[in-house]
């Protein structure tokens, strides 16, 4: 994604995280999946450092996908760190994809307790900070969780701008123009964001089919081989091996991003719909096969799962929660573009914009109606529905029971894509997705 030090985009939601932590005792550790910009938030972070005073003497940086430090164990890791740490200075380390070192973690306590440091990590898979690793830690980390690009950012990063104007009514309004300071629809935008996603890498190629598809095939690759196929040999566990059903379950979970899903169901049909004819004497693989790829496949970041909330018995429900795919340019890598599933794919927008919030999201059930998202932070609880349109009486009815129906006085909102009017609906704020996706976090 970097090109030169000018080209450097800025990923504001993030550096401000790590800025916030700055200087304070804690880890900084950067997850999300391959080319979301994590190696780039540290060259941010680096570049804030020296342009407030760090000198480049005070900054240590590796990166462990570099073949110049492959085979380097943790005690060299340590001599090598050490003998560049200067003396009565506070001194700043990052280490780039830290997982691909094995024993890492006493390495990062030594340094905390030896050094006056301060210290920033990414990492591609969630293990890395799985217990049996943040226990080295004693707690002692903060863990920024990074996403691929917004809507917001992807008209950034592909040098569109958005200028707020005041209609005649008195009402302010966005409105996107391109490099050249033309105007731009936004059902044009969000149909290329559909399109291709929000790999930031994906700037660099443009948005031309056969560079995007190259580079996505890129990050699928990467993380089918490194996060997931080679990860139990590091970890010393149980193996993921079979490559062809690791494929089937991708494909299955891409299809079905925000429908309802068990593993059995998962299982079941791969068998019905002869997705594993090879397996055929063998029957359909067990639940436990099923539930050890799926966890691999949200370890690595590529999909998260979303639980369902019971409102009135306010209880988790442990049954047909929900996948999402971190970004809709993978699935469309996957599955090929096409035109169907937009309702899904709106919902796979919204949660992740609301985890880029720092949100915590459910999916809430009330009596036997379902409402898309709960979002909770601190005291904050909305209650969010999405659809396509609402111009029918029929759909604007189907949408607004569920919310009609929750007894709390937390605020309540339709995010809708078309609709005739945004006025609220006893009670219950109906608002355009484009409106929700531009606003400020």
């Amino acid at each position: 994604m970097i090109r030169t030090k000018e080209e450097l985009k800025a990923r504001d939601i993030y550096l401000n995280q790590l800025i916030a932590f700055q200087d304070t005792e804690p880890v900084k550790v950067v997850t999300g999946i391959r080319r979301c910009g994590k190696s780039s938030l540290l060259k941010l972070m680096r570049r804030h450092l020296l342009d407030t005073g760090a000198s480049p003497e005070q900054i240590i940086s590796m990166n462990f996908e570099s073949m110049e430090y492959r085979g380097m164990d943790v005690k060299a890791f340590y001599k090598y760190v050490k003998g560049r740490v200067l003396p009565d200075k506070r001194m700043y380390l990052f280490f780039d994809e830290l997982q691909r070192l094995d024993q890492w973690e006493d390495a990062v306590n030594s340094f905390r307790v030896d050094f006056d440091c301060d210290i920033y990590i990414t990492g591609s898979n969630a293990y890395l900070l799985s217990s049996e690793y943040s226990t080295y830690l004693s707690g002692r980390y903060v863990e920024i969780k990074m996403l691929p690009l917004s809507f917001k950012e992807f008209l950034d990063f592909h040098g569109y701008e958005v200028r707020e104007r005041k209609a005649l009514a008195g009402e302010l309004k966005k409105r996107a123009y391109d490099s050249d300071g033309e105007p731009v629809d936004w059902e044009d935008l969000y149909e290329a964001f559909l399109h291709y996603g929000g790999m930031p890498g994906i700037a660099d190629v443009g948005l031309v089919q056969d560079r995007v598809l190259a580079l996505l095939d890129g990050v699928y690759s990467t993380v089918v081989m490194r996060d997931i196929l080679e990860r139990e040999k590091r970890r010393g566990q149980r193996r993921i091996t079979d490559a062809i059903l690791l494929r089937k379950i991708i494909l299955f979970l891409a299809d079905n991003i925000g429908s309802n899903t068990s593993l059995n169901a998962i299982s079941n049909t791969l068998v019905s719909e002869k997705m594993l004819e090879d397996r055929a004497k063998q029957g359909k693989p067990a639940n436990q096969t099923i539930s050890a790829y799926v966890g691999a496949l949200m370890e690595s970041y590529m999909f998260y799962e979303i639980k369902r909330f019971d409102i009135k018995g306010k209880e988790e429900l442990k049954t047909l929660g929900k996948y999402y795919i971190v970004d809709i340019g993978l699935r469309n890598y996957l599955l090929g573009y096409r035109d169907v599933d937009t309702g899904h794919i709106l919902e796979n927008i919204v949660y992740f914009e609301l985890l880029r919030r720092g949100y915590d999201v459910a999916i809430g059930k009330i009596d036997n109606k379902e409402i898309d998202f709960i979002a909770t932070k601190d005291d904050e609880k909305i209650y969010y529905q999405v659809t396509e349109d609402m111009t029918s009486e029929k759909t604007r009815e189907r949408e607004l029971a569920p919310l009609k129906l929750v007894p709390d006085n937390y605020e309540k909102v339709v995010l809708v894509m078309r609709t005739d009017s945004t006025a609220s609906v006893d009670g219950i704020k109906i608002q355009r997705v484009f409106d929700f996706l531009l606003a400020d976090n």
